[in-house]
């Protein structure tokens, strides 16, 4: 698993095309806050470890919010942080479930399209603790 965690004070993104053929046709246009945004690289490795990665990816990201004092974030997969990838449907399960638990954890908690190159648009201030990488 790789994380790459951005504190924004604006996240935005908008669908541009299909990167898998499996991803419902959607159109999407969207404008998040004050959050953390998880640039995440679900490896083949991961698959072995599935419970392990799911809790340590929650724990990163939660400990990301409270630094940076918001209880917004967000899911971005990023399948370009590794040469290793996970098969597609364990990274949306792995996905699905760390928002399941962020959200019961009160964690205002979404994804941006699985399976879609992305628009985005992002404004990070140069702070401590707004960039973050994480292996695991």
């Amino acid at each position: 698993m790789k994380l790459l965690i951005f504190y924004v004070d604006k996240f935005a993104f908008e669908t541009s095309q299909k990167g898998l053929e499996s991803a419902s046709d959607i159109q999407i246009k969207e404008v998040i806050e004050n959050a953390i945004v998880g640039f995440i690289h679900a490896e083949e490795l991961d698959e072995n470890n599935a419970a392990s990665v799911e809790t340590k990816l929650v724990k990163n990201l939660k400990w990301a919010a409270r630094k940076n004092e918001t209880d917004r974030i967000v899911l971005h997969s990023f399948n370009h942080l590794s040469s290793s990838s996970a098969n597609p449907e364990f990274t949306l399960n792995l996905f699905n479930s760390v928002e399941n638990r962020l959200k019961n954890a009160d964690y205002h908690t979404s994804q941006t399209p699985f399976g879609y190159f992305l628009n985005l648009e992002m404004q990070a201030p140069g702070k401590p603790l707004a960039r973050i990488f994480k292996e695991f």
